[in-house]
């Protein structure tokens, strides 16, 4: 005899029409099939929306005068995405101590201030500490390590879904040598979120530009952002005139970039600038004139003689953005 079953609760059995161990026959109606397998792929599977990508971030801790805007601003995304937030200071003292331990053990020692640098790095710790807890952070830890602070911060960023550093002064030459934010930016392999100088304003990411050049290292950076793009109110998205990159963008410059954002719920405007693919300052302004509090742009880098140069957007923006970058490469 042929039984129709439609239970409350469907066993898994019951997903697929079947026999039940008593070989009775069952029909189970389409309806119920359809509930009973979309509750086990929701609990299986949460919706994208539910899920944060950033529980991991980690800020470079130094001395300079930056450090407080750049924890502050650490400290803001972290308490924005109930996030895990790590303070890391590098002494530096890898540099001298390993050179030295290969000398001559019969050579007199050189004289170090190694408690001296490290007495720095923990006052600096201090402060990243005290600014996270005033603003609420709860959940953070401090690190000291001795590698230089490249070296130092990609180790460390291995762990971490986002990495915070500051800006280089506005003096610094990038030609010949990366810095500290390049070779982040370069070999850590984590979106990286720069601060400027100046610092940055209560919140980012209500107005954002993203620079779009069919690369993938564009590509990775808005990636990476998705989650804060998500919850902007103003997305401008922006490509160049002439980018150079014709065939990996297409004869449409962001004709495909944009649907693939709305189709993540992204809303966004997309704009044309004068000035190719290596004028960084068009960027800058279509930002300024756009009223952005954050850049997503890809991070450019070649390898040159063992040694990465930068590009000359990625230069321009790490020198002169008055706002934050968020970057990937």
């Amino acid at each position: 005899m042929r039984a129709t079953a439609q239970p409350d609760a469907l066993p898994v059995w019951a997903v697929w029409p079947g026999k039940a161990e008593n070989g009775a026959e069952f029909d189970v109606h389409h309806a119920a099939m359809r509930l009973a397998r979309r509750t086990f792929l929701e609990q299986t599977f949460p919706p994208f929306k539910e899920l944060t990508m950033y529980k991991t971030i980690l800020v470079h801790v130094d001395a300079s005068a930056g450090l407080q805007a750049r924890v502050q601003l650490a400290a803001r995304v972290a308490l924005a995405h109930g996030a895990h937030l790590v303070g890391v200071a590098p002494t530096g003292l890898s540099a001298y101590l390993y050179p030295l331990s290969a000398m001559d053990a019969g050579m007199p020692p050189v004289a170090f201030p190694i408690d001296e640098v490290r007495a720095d790095a923990a006052r600096s710790l201090d402060l990243f500490d005290s600014t996270a807890r005033q603003l609420g952070v709860t959940s953070l830890e401090r690190r000291m390590v001795d590698d230089e602070a490249g070296v130092g911060l990609c180790l460390q960023a291995r762990y971490a879904d986002l990495v915070v550093i500051g800006a280089p002064p506005a003096d610094t030459v990038l030609f010949a040598r990366p810095g500290v934010a390049g070779q982040v930016l370069l070999n850590c392999g984590r979106p990286v979120l720069v601060t400027p100088s100046a610092g940055a304003g209560e919140a980012i990411g209500t107005r954002v530009t993203v620079a779009w050049n069919g690369s993938a290292q564009a590509m990775r950076a808005i990636a990476s952002a998705l989650t804060l793009l998500q919850g902007a109110a103003q997305v401008d998205l922006v490509v160049a005139g002439k980018t150079g990159l014709s065939d990996l963008d297409g004869e449409q410059p962001g004709a495909d970039i944009a649907p693939y954002l709305a189709r993540h719920g992204i809303k966004v405007a997309l704009s044309t600038i004068d000035g190719g693919a290596g004028d960084g300052e068009s960027l800058l302004s279509f930002a300024a004139r756009k009223g952005a509090d954050l850049i997503v742009m890809g991070a450019f880098g070649r390898s040159r003689l063992r040694e990465f140069v930068l590009g000359g957007v990625t230069r321009t923006a790490l020198l002169s953005s008055p706002i934050p970058l968020w970057m990937a490469h």
